[in-house]
């Protein structure tokens, strides 16, 4: 193995494992710079008292981000470096195709980022490729099922180890294939072209058929590989999930394809979780990577789990803004791992807090706005509504609230003064200016202290809706307590879809809004905190082994586009020292 060249300092990976108490036998080096934990900590861990846990989210983003990663290593930094506690960030594996997009790379930013991050931005261990395979196995294991069944008898099935004949409907299939690239023409395709008819006269076997590809942070597999608390747990929740129903009405699963053990095999080692380091040396435990918007947007519970056991304090991040990826911890991660948050950050930006009152249009690439750059009292009044909106959905789940004003070098005292009245009006915890991308951890020395002091204030942790509640009252109640919502218009498909889930008795799955995350509504246009509108579902698909299902809201797509100038054609490499060019 060719170890990165060194163009930005760091331990070597075991050095900080012993460190954090992790025995070298414990440990699966890729090189010295990234390595695997192996999940036989949580055994002989088991018995340690639990770390504080505190989750980092934010206000409704611009298209640039507000630098949520950046803040969360940040605080690491701070809570490590300056208070000097065992500390521990959990975070997702970045998708390649955000990477090469506009977004770039996930690695945080300026003094408070994750090292080396090109082993973050790129393949890492290879955990996104085995998710990848493994679910396109499974694509090929049904279409390979759809093929022999229409050529073959019940008695030639059974002669060649098959118990029966699965009927799969070709209508009903929803289990796709994937990729971790971001390439819009792949969201609707045909497959199965080979030929109309075969030279007697009779139908095809390859059942040709509309679908299409999705990226693979949306595969249900990565939402089962986040979710799972063991091998054998992963073992069934691989099983359990459906990739289409039989003529019959009743579903079918990758336990009925016989291709769940293999697939099982696949995800073996990505179910351990990554090691690196941030800047200054604190543990960064990377694993899993579904996407916010379309998925539930968190890194794995096995990750908070050996991090819990290991450190004072965890600090961990939900994908985009808390009516998205924080709600989705709480409903979806919380509801799995029977953990509960002792506090929440959320992150803001007067650049995001203007653009809510009402500023112009901050796209990628283009240059900020003035209006971005001189104080403007007025123009943040009016966006502080957005900021009061997330405060409270934080509240609503019962959590205490530290508010951290991630701070450009353009924001004045006045400014940062009005965010911190109306954050205390609006009931958070603290409300703190942070500088830790200009400083590191020291930067987020007044922040770290205001998180720990919030996780020793009272807290009434709740999730927003019982397992019970009908399916479509649990979205309604997302709808209306979380985006404020009048009221949820549900198309004919999704009707109907939510009808055949209560028929094949899901009722008691989570929900997972597919989302957009530039708004609070389904619009993202709708800037500030709208509300009164009604949300549209125009479809709702299942994830059973995960355990959830994820109504579509709206025109998300769970394939996104590559922009004009994507990132790619900024990225290069230095053919003489190896060095990485580009990649933020």
């Amino acid at each position: 193995m060719t170890a990165a060249p060194r163009h930005e300092p760091f331990l070597p990976i075991r050095d900080v494992a012993r460190e954090m108490g992790v025995l070298d036998e414990e440990v699966f080096a890729y090189g010295p710079e990234k390595a695997k934990l192996s999940l036989s900590i949580l055994s002989r861990k088991k018995d340690q008292p639990l770390g504080r846990y505190v989750v980092v989210t934010a206000i409704t983003p611009t298209p640039l981000g507000e630098g949520k990663t950046t803040t969360a290593l940040g605080l690491t930094q701070a809570l490590g470096s300056v208070l000097k506690k065992r500390v521990i960030a959990t975070l997702r594996q970045p998708s390649m195709g955000p990477t090469f997009n506009i977004k770039g790379g996930a690695a945080g930013g300026g003094k408070a980022r994750i090292v080396p991050s090109s082993a973050l931005n790129l393949h890492l261990t290879g955990d996104m490729h085995a998710i990848t395979a493994a679910h396109n196995l499974a694509a090929a294991a049904l279409d390979t099922r759809l093929y022999h069944e229409s050529r073959q008898s019940d008695a030639s099935l059974q002669k060649r180890g098959l118990a029966r004949r699965l009927d799969v409907d070709p209508e009903t299939i929803s289990w796709t294939r994937v990729l971790d690239v971001t390439d819009r023409v792949l969201r609707d395709i045909q497959v199965g072209l080979d030929e109309d008819t075969l030279a007697d006269g009779s139908p095809s076997p390859y059942f040709p058929r509309k679908t299409r590809f999705d990226i693979t942070p949306a595969s249900e597999l990565m939402a089962i590989l986040a979710l799972s608390t063991s091998l054998a747990d992963l073992r069934s929740r691989v099983g359990r999930a459906v990739v289409a129903l039989d003529r019959q009405g009743r579903a079918v699963t990758l336990e009925d394809l016989g291709v769940a053990g293999a697939v099982t095999v696949l995800l073996r080692d990505a179910l351990q979780p990554n090691l690196l380091q941030t800047r200054e040396g604190q543990p960064v435990i990377i694993h899993a990577g579904p996407f916010a918007n379309i998925a539930h947007g968190n890194s794995s519970i096995l990750a908070d789990q050996i991090a819990l056991r290991l450190a004072d304090i965890v600090i961990t991040e939900a994908g985009f803004a808390a009516d998205i990826g924080f709600e989705k911890f709480c409903d979806i991660k919380c509801r799995a791992s029977g953990l509960k948050p002792d506090a929440a950050v959320l992150v803001a930006t007067i650049r995001a807090l203007k653009m809510h009152g009402g500023g112009p249009a901050v796209s990628p690439g283009a240059p900020l706005d003035p209006a971005y750059t001189r104080e403007d009292l007025d123009l943040l009044a009016a966006g502080l509504p957005n900021l009061g909106r997330h405060i409270d959905i934080v509240r609503r789940f019962g959590v205490p609230v530290v508010v951290a004003i991630n701070r450009f070098a353009e924001d004045s005292p006045a400014e940062i003064a009005l965010i911190q009245q109306y954050a205390a009006t609006k009931g958070a915890f603290a409300a703190v200016p942070s500088n830790h991308f200009a400083e590191g951890g020291a930067g987020a020395a007044e922040l770290a202290h205001a998180v720990l002091d919030a996780t020793q204030a009272p807290n009434s942790f709740q999730l927003l809706y019982p397992d019970h509640a009908p399916l479509a009252e649990k979205i309604e109640t997302i709808a209306r307590e979380i985006y404020l919502a009048s009221s949820v218009s549900f198309s004919p498909t999704a009707q109907q879809q939510l009808q055949r889930y209560e028929a094949l008795g899901l009722q008691h799955l989570s929900i997972c809004m597919a989302k957009t995350h530039l708004s609070l509504s389904h619009d993202p246009n709708q800037k500030g905190a709208p509300s009164g509108f009604v949300l549209p579902i125009r479809e709702i698909r299942a994830s059973v082994g995960a355990g959830f299902l994820y109504p579509l809201v709206g025109e998300m797509s769970t394939m996104p586009g590559l922009a004009t100038h994507p990132a790619f054609m900024d990225i290069d490499i230095d053919t003489t020292t190896g060095e990485i060019l580009g990649l933020s």
